[in-house]
Parts: structure tokens; sequence; C-alpha cells
């Protein structure tokens, strides 16, 4: 795995939008299009901004997924995934770029199964992804599940995942978080051509030590892309601190 350390998140989030550029930008002049997964959240603002004005990218011949999105949720709550991927990502592209929306609002056990067809035969050419504070991998919280071959899975979100979404300021309450979401499976991102990972904050150290040095395990759902050929993880100085060995950039 190659590990990079930046001073800013700014620094970070552009070193991860133009490294995710090139792989745009090499599967469409080789094979005419290109498929990504792009992820939501705090960690991915500054990727999003970067990514793009990227130059010299058809958007028109890219399809994204993305990795999760709660249960029960309506479009225009504000903590809404695909609300989030529409205003930071689609609309500023003009709407150009195919973003294959998860709608969980009704009934997820279809939607999972729709979603899991649409992306069963695609290959994807780079995945942006990132880490919780309780090591998750999409919405995989632990222990997750590393043997299903579905695509798309329904998961229970744990406390600790939970908590964050509150401490991010997208829900007022605990109560107010959903207790399940419908979230890409470990095998599927793991299908991904180069994972892109960006994990900013102090919050997130320990979740990094855990994934990057830690045994592979269910238990710390992100030390699996130990096992990835092709995975970048891209940290600030707070993120790294508690590696034994970060360089940096």
């Amino acid at each position: 795995m190659e590990i990079r350390v930046f001073d800013t998140k700014q620094q970070l989030g552009e070193a991860a939008a133009k490294r995710g550029a090139e792989a745009i930008r090499s599967a469409l002049r080789n094979k005419g299009k290109a498929s990504i997964i792009v992820a939501t959240g705090a960690s991915q603002f500054e990727m999003l901004e970067v990514l793009i004005r990227e130059p010299d990218i058809d958007w028109s011949k890219v399809t994204a997924f993305h990795l999760d999105e709660y249960v029960g949720m309506k479009k225009s709550h504000p903590a809404s995934f695909r609300r989030y991927l529409i205003e930071r990502f689609v609309e500023p592209l003009g709407g150009k770029v195919t973003l294959h929306e998860i709608n969980a609002e009704n009934n997820p056990e279809a939607e999972a199964g729709r979603l899991s067809k649409l992306i069963m035969d695609e290959s994807i050419d780079v995945c942006f992804a990132g880490i919780g504070e309780n090591c998750h991998l999409a919405f995989n919280d632990p222990p997750a599940d590393f043997e299903t071959d579905k695509p798309y899975i329904i998961v229970d979100l744990d406390e600790a995942c939970r908590r964050q979404q509150m401490g991010e300021g997208w829900f007022a309450t605990l109560e107010d978080v959903p207790a399940q979401a419908i979230s890409m499976s470990i095998k599927q991102i793991m299908k991904s051509s180069l994972i892109i990972l960006s994990v900013p904050d102090q919050r997130k150290a320990q979740a990094v030590k855990n994934a990057l040095e830690g045994l592979v395990t269910p238990l710390h759902p992100a030390s699996i892309l130990q096992n990835h050929n092709n995975t970048v993880a891209l940290l600030d100085t707070q993120s790294a601190s508690l590696l034994s060995c970060a360089p940096k950039v």
C-alpha cells in the first residue's frame, strides 16, 4: 500500500483528486469510458472540490456509483448522501456525469438488488473512499462481512458510526441517525482497479493505525485494504500521528 502524509486537508484532497483524475483519463483513453465509485462525508469535501475542476475529462463518458445511503432517508434531508453528491459532484459538472443514485427510502431490499445488477458487470477504474472512526469502509461497520458476494447489502449501523455522523453535524441527536443503510460490500469495493483513500483528522488516527498496521480482521473493516494490490492512502499529519512509520510528502 502506498501511504502519503500531507500537512493540510487541502493538500490531501488535491492529491486524491489528481491521482483519481489520472486514472479516469487513462480509462477514457484506453476504453472510451470510465466507471468510478465516489464517497461522501467530511473527508471528501476537498477532494471533490478539486476533482470537478480537473481538465481533459469527458464526464459524459463517466459512470459513477456511490458507496452508501441511509435506509428511509429522503433526498431532501441535509444528511442524504445522494443529495450530497448531486450538489457537490453532479450539478457542478452540469449534469454530464451519470450517477447511479441509491434510493433507500421505501424498499431497500429491492434497491440493493437493482444496484447490484447495475454494478455487477462493471469494471471499476477508481474508487474514492474514506475510513470511519470505527474503521468502517463504506458503511460496513465492525464486524464487517468479508465473505458476501452481493455488491450492495443492507447493514446495521453501530453506535460508534452513528455518533460520528452526529458529531460531524449531519444530525442533531443520536436518535435522529438512521439505524440501517444500504452499503457497497467489502468484496465489491475490493474489485476496484485503484482505491484512493482520503483520511484526514486526529479523530481518525486510531482507525488509520488499525487499518494500515493492524491485523486484517472484520473487527477493523478497512484493514482488508492491506490485501488490495493498488490502494493509495492519503493522510494528514493528524490522522497519521499514531503510525509507526509514515512517509511525509
